[in-house]
This record gives C-alpha cells, sequence and structure tokens, in this order.
C-alpha cells in the first residue's frame, strides 16, 4: 500500500535527510520525499499498520531533522 503525506521541511538537503530516515524505518518498504510539492510518499511492506509505522517515520525524522513535520 502507498500513501502520501503533506511535510514541512526547510530545505532539500533536510528532505533527503527525511526520506533516508523513513527508507530505514522498520515497515517500510520504500520512501520518496519531493521538497518542490512538500510531499512524502510512502510504501508499506505487506501486512503492517500504516498508522503506527508513520509515527515511527515520525520519530526517525525528528532525530535527524527536529524541525521538520509529517502530517498524519
Amino acid at each position: 500500500m502507498k500513501k502520501t503525506y503533506k511535510i514541512d521541511v526547510d530545505c532539500a538537503n533536510c528532505a533527503n535527510k527525511m526520506e533516508e530516515a523513513a527508507r530505514k524505518t522498520p515497515g517500510v518498504k520504500n520512501a520518496t520525499v519531493n521538497f518542490m510539492t512538500l510531499k512524502m510518499i510512502v510504501e508499506f511492506e505487506e501486512g503492517e499498520d500504516h498508522k503506527s509505522v508513520m509515527e515511527n517515520v515520525l520519530k526517525n525524522c525528528k532525530k535527524v531533522e527536529d524541525d521538520c513535520e509529517i502530517f498524519l
């Protein structure tokens, strides 16, 4: 399953850090961040609960870029 989330991030480099952090989160098959549209597209592993996975994605993104936001 794929879902798109609106994000808030200050720069393209920070968006890349968020993308990398999201990809490393358990339950995420793939993640793409588009800085120009301020959107994150997340593809989840089969059978994963996307809400709990996204809470972990947000925590991991905050570790690398503390002023970023993902609107869940």
